[in-house]
């Protein structure tokens, strides 16, 4: 029987999201790609195992992460129940609901049928009675805005759901969600959305402002950009990299030489700083404190340390901040 290290909470911080009294890991585990039947079983609850004794209690999901979909869910659900029953309340849990789960008009969007419907399917893989944070995983530009925020609000109000939250929302949109939420009496938790050292779109945008003036937390997915601020891209594409597969999250005429040379000279950087490429940029994402915490992946516990281990240092100084957008803008 799995028993958790008895330091796992003595390193790593936690960050209190937005006003509310939750507090989350700098660093969260997404369990987006890696948990699925076309993984090892044991390397899976590896990961979850080791992710806990380093102090990650957030683990993130939604409902079609896998492959297949609901397959994440399932598998976390198995963990629950052998690994961590008795760490149920030490352990954060989400997931969202939005994008394309199941066949018709309900399988995905954000109506109340969707929405709600969604949810009992994802407690019933992972065998829960709620989960802490339930998201809206994108804007539904054909349902009303109400319609999905009323529907987290009736998540919360039915027991299923602690917090709410959601993701990809433009500050706009966020602005208004939070407005909604705030007049049914269930405050708007967090926003979960995409941003790396490559994609500055919430600062361009003005939702990391508008999370600060609603005092909403965030926690930022893919930090790494897909793999490509690892280091694995520092010589070109690997054979068994992502983009040499040409996934639709990375495709591999993305990989300019242009880039190649940028990523490079982010990593010469980084080790000025005593850090990896990947450390730093999880570093970035997490500085100054306007970030909850940073997901990260994991296909092995030692890459899942790796990771952790940004925490060490995430103080950058201001001629290294000018020298990254410089590079990044160039």
């Amino acid at each position: 029987m799995y028993t958790a290290h008895p330091d796992r909470y003595a390193d790593l911080p936690y960050r209190r999201t937005g006003r509310s009294g939750l507090k989350l890991p700098a660093l969260s585990l997404g369990l987006w790609h890696n948990f699925g039947p076309d993984r090892p079983a044991e390397t899976q609850w590896a990961i979850l195992r080791r992710a806990f004794d380093l102090g990650v209690t957030h683990f993130d999901l939604a409902n079609n992460y896998g492959p297949p979909p609901g397959s994440a869910e399932s598998a976390l659900g198995e963990a629950l129940r052998t690994d961590f029953a008795r760490y149920r309340d030490e352990l954060v849990v989400s997931t969202k609901a939005g994008y394309l789960m199941w066949p018709g008009p309900y399988g995905e969007w954000g109506s109340r049928k969707s929405v709600l419907s969604s949810l009992d399917q994802s407690l019933g893989r992972m065998g829960l009675e709620y989960v802490d944070i339930f998201y809206s995983h994108r804007p539904d530009p054909e349902t009303p805005l109400e319609e999905t925020m009323g529907a987290l609000h009736s998540a919360v109000q039915q027991g299923k759901a602690l917090y709410v939250g959601v993701s990809n929302y433009s500050a706009e949109q966020t602005r208004e969600a939070a407005r909604i939420l705030g007049e049914l009496g269930t405050p708007l938790l967090i926003h979960q959305p995409r941003y790396s050292m490559l994609d500055r779109r919430p600062e361009s945008g003005g939702l990391l402002d508008a999370l600060d003036e609603l005092r909403v937390g965030s926690i930022a997915y893919s930090p790494l950009e897909q793999g490509l601020l690892t280091g694995r891209y520092l010589d070109g594409i690997p054979e068994d990299s992502r983009a040499a597969s040409d996934s639709p999250f990375l495709k591999s005429d993305a990989v300019t030489e242009e880039l190649v040379g940028r990523l490079r000279a982010l990593d010469g950087i980084a080790k000025s700083r005593g850090q990896s490429l990947a450390q730093m940029a999880l570093a970035w994402v997490l500085r100054g404190g306007r970030v909850t915490s940073a997901l990260v992946g994991a296909s092995s516990p030692r890459q899942l340390e790796d990771s952790v281990s940004a925490v060490a240092n995430l103080d950058f100084g201001a001629d290294e901040l000018a020298r990254i957008d410089e590079i990044v803008n160039q």
